[in-house]
């Protein structure tokens, strides 16, 4: 699990409620149904319109890597692929074929096939290109999925203010109904604001960095692969995928 997210979302809202409290409100005066069907079903509408439902989907699946630590196996990664490099310089590509069905991660699995059917070292990169490009696609549209979420939930915010006000004036005569529209004129630009600034664009800047960190590694898979399917020096292989290691400590490790 990724503390660090699930840390700051609990730090951020209890600082809010910590101030309400310390400020002598209550916790119930920030709970407005009609201001969170404004907020978020609307949120949710505006961002169904200018997307895709299939993008739209995309972008709630990726919420799992805000929470899940991406994977940290640069090291373990370089050892394999020396290992590989040597072995394909004494025994030939045939003898990567073992190793294809012990792989699970799709790309690996992918380069492996190839390095084995003795793709030329040129396609293998142009094929691995091809698939970096796709995934980077499809991580930057559930991306903008949330960055547009976090644009328009702070107008919709103002919508139920402004619908919270129109139902003050229309009950200037009761003043029993003045206190519930105040309350949802003023509670719905608190979550408009609250949902942009907490969830929705930290989770898009979180997506960033994790997708950065996941293109890191594929760049690395298809380097080495690629020096393999050269027939490359071992050393040579090393020193291709050394400088992802040495990013890796110079940018603090682990995103």
């Amino acid at each position: 699990m990724d503390w660090a997210s699930i840390g700051g979302i609990f730090l951020a809202f209890f600082g809010i409620f910590l101030a309400q409290t310390l400020e002598g409100g209550r916790f119930s005066s920030l709970v407005q149904p009609a201001a969170f069907c404004i907020v978020f079903l609307g949120t949710c509408g505006a961002v169904m319109i200018q997307n895709k439902m299939s993008g739209f989907i995309n972008a709630i699946k990726r919420l799992k890597w805000v929470f899940l630590k991406p994977i940290d196996d640069l090291e373990s990664l370089s050892d394999k692929f020396q290992t590989w490099g040597s072995l394909v310089k004494r025994s030939g590509a045939l003898s990567l074929e073992q190793f294809m069905d012990v792989e699970t991660d799709p790309f690996i699995k992918k380069g492996l096939r190839l390095v084995v059917d003795g793709t030329p070292a040129e396609a293998i990169k142009q094929i691995f290109e091809t698939e970096l490009h796709h995934f980077e696609s499809d991580q930057k549209s559930a991306i903008k999925v949330w960055e547009a979420a976090g644009g328009y939930a702070p107008t919709l915010g103002i919508l139920g203010a402004v619908l919270g006000l129109i139902h003050v004036m229309e009950n200037l005569s009761d003043p029993s109904k003045l206190g519930p529209g105040i309350a949802v004129a003023f509670v719905a630009t608190v979550y408009g604001v609250g949902l942009a600034n907490i969830i929705c664009l930290p989770f898009a800047n979180k997506l960033k960095i994790v997708t950065q960190t996941y293109v890191k590694r594929y760049e690395m898979v298809m380097d080495a692969l690629v020096s393999i399917a050269n027939g490359e020096q071992s050393l040579l292989t090393e020193e291709r995928i050394s400088g992802y290691l040495s990013h890796k400590s110079t940018s603090g490790g682990k995103a």
